[in-house]
């Protein structure tokens, strides 16, 4: 299957808003689940009620399991790059730092990515995506400038979190690339249950802890339903459709539809600062979409 290196069409660009969407919602749900529940804990319950929502649906589309440990592998290594890893260093990390600064940190996921994938030899690097990609940086720096950063635990799990979500979309493309999205979504997230069942349940004991009340379950529903399984059928989707680079480029709009859920949630303020940060990454996601020069090009010519 061959993936496209640049442009994504009016429907790629819906997709990705909608992801968007589902995984800031991620960062608020971390936040209310981890006042009662320890993070391996909270990371095996999204993974396995994930996997659990998912497994059902993928016997009605009538996709079965992989055959043996040779058809698991892959799975298992997208899993480890793309669940357990970058799930359990963001949600150690929000212990030390805010959803807010943890939903910028992820927002670095593209340049990581655009590295791992051109030492691969995988994509080439354009000066228009580069350039988006500073600029889009620039814009999340924006966001946080002025505020204190702290946390200097948090921030260096943060990275790490998106250094892992670049390697494992590198491993998508080289062993999954026609895999269907809802086998790849499921697949993965049975594996990510199994070695989470096994690092949760030797750290943490959940078996010991106090029973969660209503609003954490309520948090770790959502978490586990939108903002894993869903959120995981939409991003395969947009993989396959525009390639690996373009799908993290997610990673950009969350800190936007966080700040957007912070305020008609959570009734928190929007600065100026925001604002601008808002508008600059916006500007980023033009610069490497590229159209909008085309449109440029051709204002003069029509006139």
């Amino acid at each position: 299957m061959a993936f496209p290196n640049d442009r994504m069409d009016p429907r790629d660009w819906s997709l990705l808003g909608l992801l968007s969407l589902l995984w800031s919602g991620s960062f608020i749900f971390n936040g209310l689940a981890l006042k009662e529940l320890p993070p391996l804990t909270l990371v095996l319950l999204r993974i396995a009620l994930a996997a659990a929502i998912l497994l059902p649906i993928l016997r009605l589309r009538g996709l079965g399991l992989p055959k043996g440990i040779a058809g698991w592998r892959p799975y298992f290594a997208v899993a480890l790059f793309n669940n357990v890893v970058p799930f359990c260093l963001i949600v150690i990390g929000q212990t030390y730092i805010t959803s807010g600064l943890a939903a910028v940190l992820n927002a670095t996921t593209p340049l990581f990515t655009i590295a791992v994938m051109a030492a691969a030899g995988e994509e080439g690097l354009s000066a228009r995506r580069v350039a988006g990609l500073i600029v889009g940086l620039v814009g999340v720096v924006v966001l946080r400038g002025g505020s204190s950063v702290g946390g200097g635990y948090g921030i260096l799990f943060g990275l790490g979190a998106s250094f892992s979500y670049g390697v494992a979309a590198l491993l998508v493309r080289r062993h999954l690339a026609n895999s269907p999205p809802l086998a790849t979504a499921t697949f993965q997230l049975s594996a990510s249950s199994a070695m989470m069942l096994v690092v949760a349940g030797v750290v943490d004991q959940p078996w010991r802890l106090p029973m969660p009340g209503l609003q954490t379950w309520l948090a770790i529903i959502a978490l586990a339903a939108l903002s894993t399984a869903f959120a995981y059928i939409v991003f395969f989707q947009v993989l396959r459709r525009s390639g690996a680079t373009n799908v993290t480029l997610v990673t950009l709009l969350i800190p936007l539809t966080t700040m957007l859920l912070g305020y008609l949630v959570l009734g928190e303020s929007v600065s100026l600062r925001e604002i601008v940060g808002a508008l600059v990454i916006g500007s980023a996601l033009l610069v490497i979409d590229g159209r909008i020069f085309n449109v440029l090009r051709a204002a003069p010519r029509a006139s």
